[in-house]
């Protein structure tokens, strides 16, 4: 080989390697910077990533699903928790003044709080071989001693790494090494009618799996936790479950347990709520590697639009969240997005509900910019916001004027400052108040309420009684928009006629 041609391979080679990196660097950036957001980092975590999403043939289970509940079921944990609760004791007689007259206050020790030690149980699912359980938020709660029991019946003495009480998510520690794991699947690809499974530890009776399917998917708006995207599922879910695995016939974790809703005997009724995994470990990478959950913040208030409201705002499509409310100095008031606008469209997917918007905003980095298609005055324009930090945390002067046609046993009176003092509302707000709501009327079923300030009539600013009446005039038979002022946050009611 001459040396010219060996100079020029290994030129050659030199131009390959550094083409590699440049598109290794080149693809890193495009990931964190995937549909024009800004992706969290990296997880912190060494998982074990399922890759397997063929579709599994339910004929060829000859023993059911014992094969896919075999190498799973030692990955799921069961949990012990105690803490000292203070009970409050029943005075009863020692607190009646007849009984001090004579007796004093000899028998006060009674009447001190006592301390007791009150016991949980619950689930909780092996992501690492070096011991990182994920659970509930409430399997932990307030918990002075954590025990985890596994499946060979050793136990261990649990480390708290993190919690997130608006997901329900927390995440626990052992020392040990070896462990058995289970993959962690991609929720986003569950569609109603999947075959489930739920492994946990209900009532305490030992581990325990069962079988159902998808009911719904991304359930929210249930009052169970501040960010819902559930799986729900008729795989039985009871109490001590909390926390277990819900995996897909891959034997891959796709949901953690954490809910129920029952009747009046409390059990299982075949309705349960699994925290989807995607949003689980997103929150879970966050707490190990920074101990706490940072969230993205648009700064609105929404709520879903519904057939009469897309009437009233001529939304000639279905889905969409309408702003009801944008707070002041906050990413979307800077973006230029306002009340009455749809958000329709997030970085180019639909948007259908308001508590799926919550939840996509929430996942997002801080800083990211988010495209949205939005519908206003009848047409649809794009918008781009830059997401900030989710941040930690009325006396009468004129009688009421009685309203008619759709708003027909709704008694109003104008705002004044010391109203609005006392519905805590800023001195500023401008409008009428509603002081009486007949419960029988149409406004009252439309959500209408006392107490509540009416801002806008069909768009229509209203600042005192005399707008307000002009604003309904002429419309007995129709339908009316109202923008309301309930706690200094607004939305849209609409109220219809019968």
């Amino acid at each position: 080989m001459s040396s010219t041609e060996f100079h020029v391979r290994r030129w050659v080679a030199t131009v390959v390697v550094l083409a590699a990196i440049i598109g290794g660097v080149a693809l890193d950036v495009g990931l964190r910077h995937w549909s024009g957001r800004t992706v969290f980092g990296a997880p912190a975590l060494a998982l074990n990533i399922a890759h397997d999403d063929k579709p599994v043939v339910l004929g060829s289970m000859e023993n059911g699903f014992a094969s896919v509940l075999k190498p799973v079921l030692p990955a799921v944990v069961n949990i012990s928790t105690s803490k000292v609760v203070k009970n409050k004791p029943d005075e009863g007689m020692f607190n009646d003044p007849f009984f001090r007259q004579f007796f004093g206050n000899q028998f006060g020790n009674q009447m001190q709080p006592r301390s007791e030690r009150e016991h949980s149980l619950g689930s909780g699912v092996i992501v690492t071989s070096d011991g990182t359980i994920i659970t509930n938020n409430h399997v932990i709660d307030g918990a002075t001693d954590i025990q985890v029991y596994l499946s060979d019946n050793r136990q261990f003495a649990a480390k708290l790494i993190g919690t997130d009480p608006k997901t329900d998510v927390a995440v626990i520690k052992i020392n040990a090494t070896g462990l058995p794991t289970l993959p962690i699947g991609d929720s986003s690809k569950m569609q109603v009618g999947d075959v489930v499974l739920a492994i946990g530890d209900p009532f305490g009776i030992g581990k325990t799996a069962t079988a159902g399917i998808v009911s719904a998917t991304g359930r929210g708006g249930l009052g169970i936790e501040n960010y819902e995207d559930f799986i729900q599922t008729d795989a039985s879910i009871n109490p001590g479950n909390s926390g277990g695995a819900l995996i897909n016939l891959h034997g891959s974790l796709i949901g953690i347990n954490t809910a129920i809703l029952s009747g009046q005997g409390g059990g299982n009724q075949g309705i349960g709520f699994a925290i989807p995994i995607n949003l689980a470990r997103n929150v879970m990478n966050q707490l190990v590697e920074h101990g706490k959950v940072t969230r993205g913040y648009l700064g609105v208030h929404i709520q879903d639009v519904t057939p009469a409201l897309a009437k009233q705002f001529g939304l000639n499509q279905g889905g969409g969240v309408l702003i009801g409310d944008v707070s002041p100095d906050t990413p979307a008031a800077k973006a230029g997005l306002k009340s009455g606008d749809v958000i329709t469209e997030l970085n180019g997917q639909p948007v259908e509900a308001a508590n799926q918007l919550q939840v996509q905003i929430a996942e997002m980095a801080p800083g990211s910019t988010v495209k949205m298609k939005v519908w206003r005055d009848g047409k649809s324009q794009d918008m781009n916001v830059t997401l900030g930090e989710l941040p930690e945390k009325a006396e009468a002067t004129e009688p009421g004027q009685s309203s008619e046609g759709a708003l027909e046993g709704v008694d109003v009176q104008n705002l004044t400052p010391d109203v609005a003092q006392q519905l805590d509302i800023p001195a500023t707000t401008k409008g009428v108040v509603v002081t009486q709501v007949d419960p029988s009327s149409p406004a009252s079923s439309s959500g209408l309420d006392r107490g509540m300030v009416i801002q806008e009539v069909n768009h229509k600013p209203v600042t005192n009684i005399s707008q307000y009446k002009q604003a309904l005039t002429g419309m007995n038979s129709q339908s009316v928009l109202l923008l309301v002022n309930q706690g200094g946050v607004t939305r849209y009611i609409v109220v219809e006629t019968r």
